[in-house]
């Protein structure tokens, strides 16, 4: 019985060391992505100021529940942007359609999903929000939905 408590902790440690995002880092991460229909955007546009970086899919109904929030999050604070990554393999249509329901206040970033930005890659679930502080080391991350009050609590408290 001994023998098999320690394979099942052991089979726990490993699951869960699995599905932990290692997204935190203590240095300043920058890539350039595609705004849709519009310029490269680069992270470094967005220092001195907190970044919130959300991968979403259309399919994603979590996705879909954050948008508002994040909009909210975005037009009331001057001091944080967020950037909507858009982590999937369709048409630009495709994309415009979806947005013109959900109408986010936020720039878009195209993600391509066979090339995803590093240092973070492809998230490890959708949603994915990962905090950059003003000097753009990521700080804090979320997986899974989140709310635009626990993002603030979390700024306001850094």
């Amino acid at each position: 019985m001994t023998k098999m408590i320690r394979m099942v902790l052991m089979l726990l440690v490993m699951v869960t060391t699995c599905t932990q995002a290692a997204y935190e880092s203590e240095t300043p991460v920058d890539f350039e992505l595609q705004q849709l229909h519009g310029d490269i955007v680069s992270l470094n546009e967005y220092r001195q100021k907190w970044v919130v970086l959300n991968y979403w899919a259309t399919w994603c109904a979590p996705c879909r529940k954050e948008i508002p929030d994040l909009s909210a999050l975005h037009e009331a604070r001057e001091d944080v942007v967020v950037l909507g990554l858009a982590f999937e393999d369709t048409e630009i249509e495709n994309f415009d359609e979806f947005l013109e329901e959900f109408n986010p206040s936020y720039p878009i970033l195209l993600v391509d999903v066979y090339s995803p930005p590093e240092p973070f890659g492809a998230p490890k679930v959708l949603p994915t929000t990962i905090i950059l502080n003003y000097d753009g080391i990521p700080v804090k991350t979320y997986l899974g939905p989140v709310t635009g009050e626990h993002i603030e609590s979390f700024i306001d408290a850094y």
